[in-house]
Parts: C-alpha cells; sequence; structure tokens
C-alpha cells in the first residue's frame, strides 16, 4: 500500500494541467501553510514567527530542471536578493538550492558561474547555502560542484539521501571536507539498481549514516519527520556524548509543527524548512509521496487557521 500511495502523489507531481492550476490559483491558499509565500518577501513574516518561536529556518525558491539559461540568471539574482534580505531583516536563515535551477542540466561553466555569485554574497554576510540533492542521475557531479566549492568556501552544505546504496560510500569521501550534512531519507522514484526499495532497509540505512556522520565530527542535519529516527539520535547523541550544538533537526513548514516547538524546548536545534514560489504543487506531492503520515500532518497544516 506504501509503494502504491508513493507512485500515486509521484504521478500527481508530474501532472502539468494540476501543476498549471496550483499556480494561478492555489499560491494564496497554501502561504503561510505549507508554503512561506509565492516569493520571498512575502514570506518573510512567517519566518520572524517561526526565529520568535526558537526555531531555525532554511529557505528555498521551489522550482527546479531549469533548461533556459535566462531564468538560471534570474534565479541566480533571486538568489543574492533573498540572501541580502535574510541579512538585511536579521533574520535566523539559510538558503537552499537545486543545482538544476542553476543551469545543471545546460552547462557546467553556466551553474559555476551563477554558484561562485552567490558564494560570494553568502561569504559576505556568513548565510549557509545548502546545495539540495536532486536524482540519482545527477548525485555525483552535484557532489563535484559541493567539493570543488567547499575548498574555497565555508558557507556551503549539501544533502544526502538515504535510500541510495551510493550514500554510505558517498559520506567518507567527504570526511575530508569536514561537511556541514544535511541527512533525508529521498524523495525521487529511483530504480532498485540504484536505490532501497524497502522502507525498512532505507531506515536502517539512514541510521546508519546519522552514526557515521556523527561520529565524524560533522554538523548533522537530521532531516524527518519520523519519531523513531529522532529517538534514535537522541539516544546516540547521548550516548556518544554528542552536544546538541553538533546536530539538529529539520522538518517542513506546516508539519508536526507541535513537535518542532517540543523539540526546541527540549533543547534541540529545530530548524524548519520553508519552501516559497509559484512552483509549489510538485514540491507538495513529493513531500506526500515521502510517507503516508506526511499526508495526515499536510491535511492538519492546510487547515489551520
Amino acid at each position: 500500500m506504501e509503494a502504491i500511495t508513493r507512485d500515486f502523489f509521484l504521478f500527481l507531481s508530474k501532472n502539468n494541467l494540476l501543476n498549471n492550476i496550483a499556480k494561478k490559483r492555489g499560491g494564496s491558499f497554501a502561504a503561510g501553510k505549507i508554503i512561506g509565500g509565492t516569493d520571498f518577501q512575502s514570506s518573510i513574516k512567517f519566518i520572524k514567527q517561526l526565529n520568535e518561536s526558537g526555531l531555525l529556518v532554511t529557505v528555498d525558491h521551489l522550482g527546479e530542471f531549469v533548461d533556459s539559461e535566462e531564468v538560471t540568471r534570474e534565479r541566480t539574482a533571486e538568489c543574492i536578493e533573498t540572501i541580502e534580505m535574510i541579512s538585511r531583516e536579521k533574520l535566523n536563515s539559510q538558503v537552499s538550492l537545486k543545482m538544476t535551477s542553476l543551469g545543471l542540466d545546460i552547462d557546467h561553466k553556466l551553474v559555476i558561474e551563477n554558484m561562485t555569485k552567490i558564494l560570494d554574497t553568502a561569504e559576505k554576510h556568513n548565510v549557509m547555502v545548502t546545495i539540495d540533492m536532486e536524482d540519482e542521475v545527477r548525485c555525483q557531479a552535484t557532489l563535484d560542484i559541493f567539493k570543488q566549492f567547499k575548498e574555497k568556501y565555508s558557507c556551503i552544505s549539501t544533502v544526502l539521501q538515504a535510500y541510495l546504496y551510493r550514500t554510505e560510500k558517498d559520506l567518507s569521501d567527504l570526511a575530508q571536507y569536514k561537511p556541514f550534512l544535511r541527512l533525508v531519507k529521498g524523495a525521487y522514484k529511483e530504480s532498485p539498481e540504484v536505490a532501497f526499495p524497502e522502507k525498512a532497509d532505507v531506515d536502517e540505512n539512514y541510521k546508519k549514516l546519522i552514526e557515521q556522520s556523527l561520529l565524524n565530527g560533522n554538523y548533522t542535519a537530521i532531516a524527518s519527520h519520523d519519531d523513531q529516527i529522532i529517538e534514535y539520535t537522541k539516544t546516540l547523541a547521548k550516548k556518544h556524548n554528542i552536544p546538541n550544538s553538533m546536530f539538529e533537526f529539520q522538518m517542513l513548514y506546516g508539519m508536526r509543527s507541535k513537535t518542532q516547538l517540543e523539540l526546541v524546548k527540549q533543547g534541540y536545534q529545530m530548524r524548519v524548512y520553508v519552501p516559497y514560489g509559484l512552483d509549489w504543487y510538485g514540491y507538495f506531492m513529493r513531500r506526500l509521496a515521502e510517507r503516508p503520515s506526511n499526508i495526515a500532518f499536510a491535511f492538519k497544516g492546510m487547515v489551520k487557521s
């Protein structure tokens, strides 16, 4: 049943008709519930509310797989403006972005040029920029870009996905860079040739990666709504005397809000992933595909006042 649910929502995420309808009519409905807003400016008030509650934030301008050089430059300029607004508004926020939004599928020189401009601004304002991971075919190129920039910049981090067989080796290969890593289960539909098909195997690999990353001394973000993963991380940290300052939990905006605040109350760092933009529909469907329980969390978030 879980596999059927996952495939159903991944199918919906690629429906152009529904995506276009959502762009035209759904932005205002989703704003403040599952996305910050249709642009960063409209998201600021929600970010400030989260910060005032003790929650950290990372923001992401939704939209990937860009095939226009002009659009990549627009995305680059928008990201730079976002970083400058984070600094100007004194928001406790980082930025997440995808390499395909900056030209990964168009030209390597283009994506490097765009990312350099963004990181120059991020270093100036001390705002962390996380390179989000996309599907498996783009994994190596994404990690190569991260390694290239990590040699020069400090305000850069990336993401590893527990459902890929390759990730344990990738984590070992990154050890020399002492990276800030976000660990996730993974949200794309992948072949059994490259990814664990069973949830139980993904969960076990996720735990293995969390342990490996923390014991390597990496600052680690555990991005999960799964209570078992959260409790596992807490127990692991206590067992090895890992301070709370060396890791954080991350959850999606509009999902498990009470749990987020409870973690803050317990003394843990809790970061909320706040997406914004018109392309919210595909993002939302992929989040529902990740875990069936996300459907209940999302429904509560969508109907809140």
